[in-house]
C-alpha cells in the first residue's frame, strides 16, 4: 500500500445532486420542492421556530430558571488553597496574583474545604461561619470592615376608622 494508491471506499463518496438540471437528472422541474407554497419559491423560507403564524412552541410554554449575569463576580476560595499560600497577609489581590481567583472577579468569599493548618490574615474578604472557625483555630484573624446599613423607612400608621355606632351618629 502506498499513499498515493489512497482511495475511499467504494460507494462512501457520492456526487451531489444538482437540481433543476432536467428531466434526466431526476430533479427536474420543480427541483424537488414540490408545487406551490411557501418552500417552492424562491427565498420563499421563514425564521428558526416559525409555525406559520402560530404561537411558536417555544414562545407557547413558561419560562424556567435564571442565568445570573453576575454570578462569577465573587469567587469562591477553598481553605485547602490559602494553606498552599505563601503569603502571610491575604486580600483580593494577593488571590488575584496567586492565580486561585480570576482576574475579572469583583470579589471572593473563603468556604470550608480541606485543611488549613497554618496562620493567617484575612483582609477585607468574607468567610463562611465553617471557614471562620477553621482560621480562627489555626490561629489566624479576620478582618472585615462593616458596611453602613441605610436605616429602613417607618411606615406610616393606619387612620383608625370610627366605630359603626359613632359613625351613624
Amino acid at each position: 500500500m502506498r499513499l498515493n494508491s489512497l482511495k475511499p471506499a467504494p460507494g462512501s463518496k457520492k456526487d451531489r445532486h444538482r437540481v433543476g438540471r432536467g428531466v434526466g437528472s431526476g430533479w427536474g422541474k420543480t427541483a424537488g420542492r414540490g408545487h406551490k407554497g411557501q418552500k417552492a419559491r424562491s427565498g420563499g423560507f421563514h425564521k428558526l421556530g416559525f409555525e406559520g403564524g402560530q404561537m411558536p412552541l417555544h414562545r407557547r410554554l413558561p419560562k424556567r430558571g435564571f442565568n445570573s449575569p453576575t454570578r462569577e463576580d465573587i469567587a469562591e476560595v477553598r481553605t485547602s488553597e490559602l494553606q498552599g499560600m505563601q503569603a502571610a497577609e491575604i486580600d483580593l489581590a494577593a488571590l488575584k496574583e496567586a492565580g486561585i481567583v480570576p482576574r475579572k472577579a469583583l470579589g471572593a468569599k473563603v468556604i470550608v474545604s480541606g485543611k488549613l493548618e497554618r496562620r493567617i490574615a484575612i483582609k477585607e474578604i468574607p468567610v463562611s461561619k465553617g471557614a471562620r472557625a477553621m482560621i480562627e483555630a489555626a490561629g489566624g484573624s479576620i478582618q472585615l470592615t462593616e458596611k453602613p446599613v441605610a436605616p429602613k423607612k417607618e411606615k406610616k400608621q393606619k387612620k383608625a376608622k370610627p366605630a359603626e355606632g359613632e359613625a351613624k351618629a
